[in-house]
């Protein structure tokens, strides 16, 4: 039986202190982790397709996204892609948790100067002379549902997809190899440190006797950083020389490789269809 983690039982909010708080962020990045993966690996509408299929259809959308010049069309696709994820177990509140609040907060920011700064018909006048216009409010529009729609999609891939199999996809439809070696030796990394960061915290509670002040939490904790950071160099440099020694290349080998079926190619046609007519949409 595993011993209990102190991390996985912090404290109480109004007295966590912050070696306590860092460790319990932690813990929950992991269990989120595995939740992800119980999904792309249970059913639902996207999780049985092919990966190369589901891909290619849904990177077809975010182009068209991206491309359309209708904001009826933007939100088709944002609609779809909230079907798509319903039908796969990945709910509006689920997206909305994971991605529509971090996206419009962040995108929100850098549309709001937009409201005022192209010029156009003036619908709301404000202090200081200055006016929210329409052409104003239809390019912030633009920017905010492009980003929500394309983060939606691409958080619906990784969500439905086993890593391996969406870096075999990738590699499948012509993506560098090198560029997802990158992405695969970074996903793993993330974990691998976050693993150490977690053991590194439960070992500093461990010895602690009561409550930290704030100066010493703050100490204990970029302490903890610094070597971290150097565990994390030299786990780098060994992990890389027995990967290379073991025969890696770059290429993501499975036990059992891809089978497109009719039905992927009926998901396929009829995305890229979609795609291309609400890409086209709105054009002259």
């Amino acid at each position: 039986m595993a011993e209990p983690s102190f991390a996985s039982h912090p404290p109480a909010a109004g007295g966590a202190d912050l070696v306590g708080r860092i460790a319990g962020g932690i813990t929950a990045l992991l269990r989120h982790a595995e939740e992800s993966v119980a999904l792309a690996r249970g059913p639902g509408l996207l999780q049985g397709l092919d990966p190369r299929a589901k891909v290619a259809g849904l990177f077809a959308l975010i182009l068209a996204a991206v491309a359309t010049r209708s904001l009826l069309a933007l939100a088709a696709v944002f609609g779809l892609a909230v079907v798509l994820g319903a039908l796969s177990g990945v709910g509006p509140r689920r997206l909305a948790r994971q991605v529509w609040g971090a996206v419009l907060l962040f995108t929100g920011l850098i549309a709001l100067p937009a409201l005022v700064l192209v010029p156009g018909t003036p619908l709301l006048a404000l202090p200081f002379g200055l006016a929210v216009t329409e052409q104003g409010l239809r390019a912030a529009a633009f920017l905010l549902g492009r980003a929500e729609t394309s983060a939606t999609l691409a958080l619906l891939v990784v969500l439905t997809t086993p890593w391996p199999h969406l870096l075999k996809a990738l590699r499948s439809l012509g993506v560098p190899r090198a560029a997802v070696m990158i992405l695969g030796m970074t996903h793993r990394y993330i974990f691998v440190l976050a693993q150490l960061a977690l053991e590194l915290f439960e070992a500093r509670r461990s010895r602690l006797v009561g409550r930290c002040d704030g100066r010493t939490a703050r100490s204990l904790a970029s302490g903890i950083a610094g070597t971290l950071l150097q565990r994390s160099l030299d786990l780098a440099g060994e992990v890389h020389l027995s990967m290379i020694a073991r025969g890696w290349r770059g290429e993501v080998h499975l036990l059992h490789d891809f089978r497109f079926r009719p039905r992927d190619g009926l998901f396929l046609a009829a995305l890229l269809a979609a795609a291309l007519a609400l890409a086209l949409a709105g054009r002259p």
